[in-house]
């Protein structure tokens, strides 16, 4: 893939709120991790997994049950409902937004052909209902296996 030209800033305040965003535990993130974790259930946080030639950093891992759980943001994902196209640097943004989309397409097949079952939340979901999703996940691997990981405690 080549390289994006590094799009100009439009302004200092962009430039500022560009950086201000975070990688990791951002707020839909940590609110479905505390409805997780209000369930009972156990995960590992900013999990590296290599699956193929993709090495990923999963939002929520349950590693023994191979459930890997993200949370993307509607913007940097191309939410269909939320996500929005900006109106400056048109020759870098469209690229930049589908490229994002061709990398989760592309994780999702590296985990999925390494025995990973992949749940994507979107940010504006409910914590509470993906948190009911992933539970629904995390219950159906953990009857089929047979057994509880060490860390599973009853809700």
């Amino acid at each position: 893939m080549a390289a994006l030209p590094y799009p100009r800033p439009s302004s200092s305040a962009a430039t500022a709120v560009m950086r201000a965003n975070r990688s990791r535990d951002t707020r839909p993130e940590v609110r479905l991790r505390s409805a997780l974790h209000r369930r009972g259930l156990r995960f590992r946080k900013s999990y590296l997994v290599q699956a193929g030639s993709a090495r990923v950093h999963v939002d929520v891992a349950f590693p023994s049950l191979k459930i890997a759980v993200f949370v993307d943001g509607c913007f940097w994902h191309g939410c269909p409902s939320h996500g929005v196209r900006p109106s400056v640097n048109q020759a870098y943004w469209p690229v930049k937004l589908q490229r994002n989309v061709e990398r989760d397409v592309r994780v999702n097949d590296g985990l999925i052909s390494a025995g990973w079952t992949v749940v994507r939340v979107w940010e504006h979901e409910e914590p509470a209902c993906a948190a009911d999703r992933v539970a629904a996940i995390v219950g159906a691997q953990r009857s089929t296996k047979g057994t509880c990981p060490a860390i599973c405690r009853p809700p």
